[in-house]
């Protein structure tokens, strides 16, 4: 994969009087040309590097050449997608060098030092933790609900491929973030209070409740889980897990020694996750009853609307 594009907008963006510029060099590679006179200060008639300024300077291009890491997957077809390394400046080798050609002749050019940030998750510890299965839940939904239907597809995506190391500590809220119209969220129903009302992001306490039973199964260790208000169709009572940005949460620890592997799907009618790991993995399962196929009728608020559960 190739980022010329990026690198390109960078330098579109970047205002022409600004001290620095950055450009590419034949080996793949980013350059900068900097100014010596913004980054200087005099003593006695005698030029120096401003300690402070060269400081700000290398939290500058770091920030305009940082590219985040990304994880391997395992895509729809059940291939597994190579991951890709980051990039970030190396500060320290950066002043070194800022100071090796400050006092030379010249433009002050260089090409600009580069550490690679390696992602968590890499091709073969996906293919590691893919091998064994040690819980998965179903539960069921009425798909004709479209607003429901994308949230729960929103919510199952920001989870899916997601890899939770040994005494790491998973957080719903944390991984699938603030439910808003911005990010595809629509409203649906939610239980609040009791009551039901609308609210973005409607739908997806099915999603945090499937993955609670599937984690449950798989016998790793409940953090924090908390009931709705009220009973919901798609797990058996007392099985479910609320969720809200900025309220309650759904967390579960892997006090495993291995990693594990969450996979989770949303298709028309059904919500699929699935947890796997490697195969010398010593799992402890839980018994946890199923939900079921049965879709209740959506209650009725007055003649005229109908709603899905939460």
């Amino acid at each position: 994969m190739r980022y010329e594009w990026l690198v390109g907008l960078l330098l579109l963006a970047q205002p022409k009087d600004m001290p620095f510029q950055l450009k590419d060099s034949p080996n793949g590679h980013q350059t900068a040309q900097i100014q010596r006179e913004p980054y200087t200060t005099h003593l006695l008639d005698v030029p120096l590097v401003d300690t402070q300024k060269l400081d700000r300077l290398a939290e500058q291009i770091d920030k305009a050449i940082y590219r985040k890491p990304v994880n391997a997957i395992i895509n729809d077809s059940g291939g597994i997608v190579k991951e890709v390394a980051g990039v970030r400046l190396n500060r320290r080798a950066f002043i070194e060098q800022f100071y090796g050609h400050y006092y030379a002749e010249g433009p002050l050019k260089m090409e600009l030092p580069q550490l690679a940030i390696y992602p968590k998750v890499d091709s073969e510890l996906l293919a590691n933790i893919r091998v064994r299965p040690i819980g998965y839940y179903v539960t069921y939904f009425n798909s004709n609900n479209r607003h429901r239907f994308t949230n729960l597809k929103l919510a199952t995506q920001a989870i899916n491929n997601y890899v939770v190391q040994p005494n790491e500590t998973f957080s719903f809220n944390r991984v699938v973030g603030v439910r808003t119209p911005s990010r595809g969220y629509m409203p649906a129903k939610v239980i609040v209070r009791g009551e039901f009302s609308e609210g973005i992001g409607g739908g997806i306490c099915q999603i945090s409740s499937t993955l609670y039973n599937a984690v449950d199964r798989a016998g790793l260790t409940i953090v924090e889980r908390y009931s709705h208000s009220r009973s919901v169709p798609y797990v058996p009572h007392g099985r479910d897990a609320t969720v809200n940005w900025g309220g309650p949460d759904f967390s579960f620890r892997n006090d495993y020694n291995q990693p594990i592997l969450i996979r989770a799907h949303t298709m028309p009618g059904q919500v699929h996750i699935s947890i796997t790991s490697s195969d010398v993995i010593n799992v402890k399962q839980r018994n946890v009853p199923g939900a079921a196929k049965v879709i209740p009728e959506e209650i009725q608020l007055n003649s005229d609307v109908g709603i899905d559960l939460p």
